[in-house]
């Protein structure tokens, strides 16, 4: 049997692993899914384990001797392994249950390439590790970060590791955001990659070291790619001394939230 994957670079294998589960996503959509119980309120379907379970067939029909960190699936491959692919088969379950189109498919090879394909929309957002592009209807177009929206995505979702040195509805209160930006709170990544593709000025969310994680890798990776502002909610590299994530569209953009997140967290101490 022909692998039609083993010719791929790596964006290649990104953006088909992305694809595989997104179309997985899209033909569940709307059915009556089991949910499996994590814990805390989260919860998976059996949309995010069938999705991870296509992602992970391209990853090991191309790239059969590379690492997996699934969502779902946890630690898989040789644990000396060089390479290590991130997945989140279906990031914003919750959106998806409840019959809500926003979400996101995230794979990112660590340090390099990655995707995140909107199963709904069937926009594909890819990059090599250096340029970042968007692919619709087989036709690529270049990924340019603006702040013209100035719409500004901000994660609400527990937990707050932060708090209460920083909270995101002190963000959303600040005299200074009120006048400049207008809140959205989509509840998945996506919204790093409409960063990426100026459809959003910003993104915040509070948190630890997000470099490594399935939810944010690949976005992360895109927004880099793109030209965006990345760093913490401390304005740190993100890493592992890095709380959380500030994704901006531009320098002056990012240099506001980072302002009025330090006004915040002024006043709470």
């Amino acid at each position: 049997m022909i692998n039609s994957y083993a010719g791929l670079d790596d964006a290649g294998v990104a953006i088909a692993a992305a694809r595989a589960g997104a179309d997985v996503v899209h033909h569940m959509y709307g059915r009556q899914l089991t949910r499996i119980d994590k814990g805390a309120g989260d919860f998976a379907t059996a949309a995010d384990v069938e999705a991870e379970k296509a992602i992970l067939g391209v990853i090991r029909a191309a790239r059969p001797d590379d690492a997996v960190l699934g969502e779902e699936g946890g630690q898989q491959g040789a644990s000396d392994a060089v390479r290590q692919w991130l997945v989140d088969p279906l990031c914003g379950t919750l959106n998806y249950a409840v019959g809500n189109m926003l979400v996101a498919v995230n794979v990112a090879l660590r340090d390099g390439a990655a995707a995140v394909a909107d199963p709904f929309s069937g926009e594909v957002f890819f990059t090599d590790g250096e340029t970042a592009r968007v692919r619709q209807d087989g036709a690529d177009a270049r990924l340019t970060p603006t702040p013209a929206t100035q719409l500004v995505d901000v994660n609400l979702d527990p937990p707050f590791p932060g708090a209460p040195g920083f909270q995101a509805v002190d963000l959303l209160a600040h005299p200074g955001f009120v006048e400049r930006f207008r809140p959205r709170v989509v509840s998945t990544t996506l919204a790093l990659a409409w960063v990426a593709a100026g459809k959003r000025a910003a993104y915040v969310t509070d948190g630890g070291d997000l470099s490594g994680s399935v939810h944010f890798a690949a976005g992360i990776a895109l927004c880099r790619a793109a030209g965006c502002v990345v760093t913490g909610i401390d304005g740190a590299p993100i890493g592992q001394a890095g709380r959380g994530l500030v994704v901006a569209a531009d320098a002056d953009t990012h240099g506001l939230l980072m302002s009025m997140i330090r006004s915040g967290c002024r006043n709470r101490t």
